[in-house]
């Protein structure tokens, strides 16, 4: 964990982004020798966290007569591939 001013931070702060991004480290910004925050690479999520999340919120009544709605009104494919 590396640490720098406040001032370093705001002055090369794309450059410090690019290298969280590319090594992984973090970086602690200090103010008048206080730590204030932590640069850190964001956690990485997955497809079952967001299914898990969805299926913890109660379902919406009314999504399947929205969904019939928008269904019928679709048009359908009038034009063919050319093969």
């Amino acid at each position: 964990m590396r640490r720098l001013t406040a001032t370093d931070a705001a002055r090369s702060f794309s450059s410090l982004l690019d290298e969280v991004e590319r090594t992984g480290e973090t970086f602690v910004v200090e103010r008048r020798g206080r730590a204030i925050a932590s640069i850190a690479p964001a956690a990485a999520t997955s497809g079952r966290e967001v299914k898990g999340m969805l299926r913890s919120r109660p379902a919406d009544p009314s999504w399947p007569a929205e969904l019939r709605q928008l269904r019928a009104s679709l048009a359908p494919e009038t034009r063919r591939w050319n093969a």
